[in-house]
């Protein structure tokens, strides 16, 4: 049995003090703080954890400087201190990056106005980064000669932050250390309906590979169902003075821009910011802000050519991008709070990412409405408040629930890596040393993978090709990661679904291996599921 069907036994026969539904970011960090400090906690998404909204991200953890223009500075103080907090919490793995920015004549502001702006940031933001500087044309051409200046005005460069591996492997991290601490964690299990009986809820859940039904008890439930929040309320019969409006963002993969690690950034011909951010040897360049009116959403052939033409204009590149250089596409609605009746209206465009947590204390239900990854980390520790003030005592309720592992443990990582020269078996074409993103990607349990590697020195090879996995790291993702399809895998525990054409992958060497590491009896039917 493995780790998913055992949790789901778990799940019909205990009761839970909260059952948190929905595995994206919001609901990953309730878990993980619910069940860091005492709880008893259970989880379910109906897909795969951070497989929608918190998959779409851009990778990037910022205070929002755009929300000064919009005067919300208390907001903007909150988002640096929470950005700070996750680089000071997880060094390996949230990293400061410098933003490089172009202003083109004719802009709504001054150059010299915004640059002001950004030392205004800079000190909200208690002085954490890098200070900003001025750029004049002449500088934006000598430090990125990639970048077309024949309308610039000019320009700066300041810091925010940028996720070293992907959104959803970030939010995965939380849904592991959550089960860690006790919590019991599915993938794939749908509640298609919540009720009260006898003062507690019971949700009825259906396991969605298998298509069994079953029960799952709790006192507390936390919907976390991020864009399907209001629905899940509708059919559970909790009103709120909160809902969602959606904006659609979307990102293009292409082959590396530019060969600095800076993300460059640019107001697309609408006024919209527009990114190009570096994505290990590829770039990601997209925008953001499109209105739509349901959680799905989809690259549209619209989409694909606003995105080539603000780049073509505004980059010089050996010959102009088309659709035939996209390696992949990321596409996903960010749902934002408004007051029901208040849907948004004609400033919609400039409504923040922040959240709102409501409580409904008669149900004993929590929804967490909005939010974004840099305010993670005060969403578990305010779902854990009100948790408590439903009524559920919590055993340890100052325990720090998040964070890298000790430098103690960090420490003896790296001096066991050097002991047995781990990093001689860094592959010649990767992007860094295979201790530092053990370290990165595992923590403490690295040292369970350089155990492994003692013992048979094959599971250092690297499996896939064109993807930085070694045989050792599919084995921890077979046995602790809770892969389910393959897609799990490559989009989401890893990036690599988003820097190799889907073609490439399939005929990589070592892909076939990978699946019978990973699926054991069902590796041909997850490979033909997803490659088709």
């Amino acid at each position: 049995m493995n780790l998913r069907e055992s949790n789901i036994e778990k799940l019909k026969k205990r009761h839970f003090d909260v059952i948190v539904i929905g595995g994206g970011i919001n609901g990953a960090v309730s878990a993980a703080a619910l069940s860091g400090k005492g709880a008893k906690v259970a989880l379910i998404d109906k897909g795969d954890f951070a497989s929608f909204t918190s998959q779409e991200s851009s990778n990037l953890a910022w205070g929002g400087i755009k929300y000064l223009e919009t005067l919300e500075f208390g907001l903007v103080r909150k988002l640096c201190m929470s950005r700070n907090h996750l680089i000071r919490s997880y060094p390996s793995t949230v990293q400061e990056i410098r933003f490089f920015t172009t202003i083109e004549k004719g802009f709504r502001f001054p150059v010299w106005f915004i640059w002001l702006g950004t030392w205004f940031y800079w000190l909200i933001g208690n002085f954490f980064t890098r200070t900003p500087r001025y750029l004049t044309k002449r500088k934006i051409n000598k430090l990125e000669p990639g970048i077309n200046t024949a309308n610039a005005a000019g320009g700066f460069e300041y810091s925010d932050a940028y996720l070293h591996d992907n959104d959803a492997r970030f939010v995965f991290g939380f849904v592991r250390q959550a089960m860690n601490n006790g919590c019991i964690a599915a993938n794939y299990v749908a509640a298609t309906s919540a009720t009260k009986a006898d003062g507690k809820w019971q949700i009825a859940a259906k396991d969605m590979m298998t298509k069994k039904a079953f029960r799952i008890s709790a006192d507390i439930v936390v919907n976390a169902c991020g864009p399907y929040a209001d629905s899940f309320n509708e059919a559970a019969q909790v009103s709120t003075e909160h809902q969602h409006v959606f904006s659609k963002g979307i990102h293009l993969i292409v082959n590396r821009l530019s060969k600095e690690e800076r993300v460059l950034t640019f107001f697309a011909d609408d006024g919209r910011l527009f990114f190009a951010i570096p994505m290990g040897a590829k770039t990601c360049i997209g925008t953001t802000d499109t209105r739509v009116t349901a959680p799905e959403s989809f690259v549209t052939r619209e989409d694909r050519e606003f995105v080539l033409n603000n780049i073509n204009k505004r980059m010089k590149l050996a010959a102009p991008l088309t659709e035939k250089d996209i390696i992949a596409e990321r596409c996903g609605v960010r749902p934002l709070v408004v007051k029901k009746g208040k849907g948004g209206g004609k400033d919609w465009i400039q409504l923040s990412r922040k959240h709102e947590i409501e409580v409904n204390k008669g149900r004993r239900q929590i929804t967490i409405f909005g939010g974004k990854l840099t305010d993670c980390l005060n969403v578990g520790d305010e779902v854990s408040e009100f948790v408590e003030e439903l009524g559920v005592a919590l055993p340890y309720p100052k325990r720090r629930w998040y964070g890298e592992p000790h430098e103690s443990f960090r420490d003896e990582f790296f001096h066991q890596a050097k002991l047995m020269d781990l990093d001689g078996y860094t592959a010649p074409q990767a992007s860094e040393k295979l201790s530092t993103r053990f370290w990165r990607r595992y923590g403490a349990h690295a040292l369970v993978l350089l155990e492994e590697i003692r013992e048979n020195p094959a599971e250092a090879e690297l499996l896939i090709e064109g993807a930085e996995y070694t045989r050792v790291e599919i084995r921890e993702a077979a046995g602790r990661e809770m892969v389910t399809k393959l897609e799990d895998f490559l989009r989401r525990r890893s990036k690599i679904a988003l820097i190799a054409r889907k073609e490439d992958i399939r005929n990589s060497k070592g892909m076939k291996e990978a699946c019978k590491i990973l699926f054991g009896k069902d590796a041909q039917k997850r490979f033909k599921e997803y490659f088709g």
